[in-house]
């Protein structure tokens, strides 16, 4: 007996957080507005922008200086994290009337799984339309949904529709609907691989799922192999539970500056304000993590990365300001300012309290310095984030008066 075809639903909230602010403040809806941070301080970039900014071509990721040269009388909203995770959560909530397989990719975005919910509620599609009217009718919010069999042609679905589109991707019309489509629109199919398809004139995910299946294998290694499997419409993973949780990979933060970072110096005093940050996130979790990564990104947009593995797993941020500042000074020449700045903590384990000796640390003296960032970590706790710090940030409190655990949210990612 062939088995049962799944219904996977992917939903996006369209153009979440400037939607958001439109339900909050409708005659936001009458002008063109973004959400992307300190328009005065050039503190950020585009994260989203409604309708009317989009006809001025404003694009999503690009500085808020390009996007004000673009429509000088852009509305630029600084964004509100903590209310986009409560109204993309009501969404979500309603998701989960239907189903407890509501696996979340990003804030804004969400697998369901439906297979087991048709005998209750109706077809895959009429379930998918009712939860469209509900949000819309509820939260006064749009969300596009795709409907398929598996993931990865739910997701593509839900992208060929952005205006509250419902799009079913079938084993009978696949063929039809993603085979004309661009390679990129696969997952895993990046800036690089479409350049390297492109030089063997591939340039559809037709024409890729229509390649000898070790052609992707033998040229890409196992994620190519993924993809061609992708592109034929074969993805078996499932959809997580509600309640399940990813293993954390990594912790980081990262912060586009209110002004360039000229110098070492500069990005030395906000180094030491993200380490304070990713090494009190990592205490909160009971974590730590042994391989330290830098990103740069300058005033010309390029971006740069260097990393280290450390011989001992750390939370202290005593611990990693060195080796930050080593990889800075060692990979860096300030030749061009920089826009953007993070340090990330990847190798993670559970923090058990026991180490592995080392004879070139001093117990003693890590415990002491653990101790004391504990101990600052409950004063910000309980006074706010500003009212204990280094001296060396006052050199220049325009690059340092920020709150990198409240302003700057890391979102967690979901994938398969």
């Amino acid at each position: 007996m062939q088995k049962k075809d799944r219904i996977i639903v992917h939903s996006d909230i369209n153009h979440c957080y400037a939607q958001i602010e439109e339900m909050k403040y409708p005659g936001l809806r009458d002008v063109p507005m973004a959400v992307g941070g300190n328009e005065e301080e050039r503190h950020g970039i585009i994260l989203a922008k409604n309708d009317k900014a989009k006809a001025f071509h404003i694009k999503t990721g690009e500085s808020l200086r390009e996007a004000l040269a673009k429509c000088p009388q852009l509305r630029i909203l600084k964004p509100d994290y903590e209310e986009y995770m409560y109204y993309t959560e009501r969404v979500k909530d309603i998701y989960r009337e239907y189903t407890d397989k509501v696996e979340s990719f990003g804030l804004d975005e969400a697998w369901i799984d439906l297979s087991e919910s048709t005998a209750l509620f109706g077809s895959g599609m009429s379930i998918a339309r009712k939860i469209q009217n509900r949000v819309e009718h509820e939260l006064g919010m749009t969300v596009s949904m795709g409907v398929s069999y598996n993931k990865i042609f739910a997701k593509i679905g839900s992208d060929m529709d952005k205006h509250k589109g419902l799009v079913e991707i079938t084993r009978e019309n696949y063929r039809e609907r993603i085979w004309p489509l661009p390679v990129q629109d696969l997952f895993y199919v990046g800036r690089a691989t479409k350049h390297k398809l492109a030089h063997y004139s591939i340039e559809t995910i037709g024409q890729l799922a229509q390649l000898p299946q070790g052609w992707m294998k033998d040229r890409f290694g196992k994620v190519g192999e993924l993809i061609w499997w992708f592109a034929n419409g074969e993805d078996v993973s499932e959809v997580a539970l509600s309640s399940h949780q990813e293993q954390v990979k990594s912790v980081g933060n990262a912060i586009t500056a209110p002004k360039d970072i000229k110098s070492f110096e500069d990005a030395k005093i906000v180094y030491y304000v993200l380490a304070d940050s990713v090494a009190s996130r990592l205490r909160e979790q009971g974590l730590r993590g042994n391989v330290i990564s830098v990103t740069l990104r300058s005033t010309e947009l390029t971006w740069f990365s260097r990393q280290r593995k450390l011989a001992q797993a750390t939370n202290i941020a005593a611990e990693i300001m060195p080796v930050v500042l080593s990889l800075l000074e060692e990979n860096y020449d300030f030749s061009t300012p920089l826009r953007t700045i993070g340090v990330t903590l990847g190798g993670i384990e559970k923090d058990s309290g026991m180490t592995q000796l080392n004879l070139f640390v001093s117990e003693e003296e890590r415990h002491r310095q653990r101790m004391l960032e504990e101990t600052m970590d409950a004063i910000r706790d309980r006074f706010g984030f500003s009212k204990i710090q280094r001296c060396s940030l006052l050199k220049d409190r325009h690059l340092t008066d920020f709150n990198p655990k409240e302003d700057h949210v890391v979102h967690p990612v979901g994938f398969f």
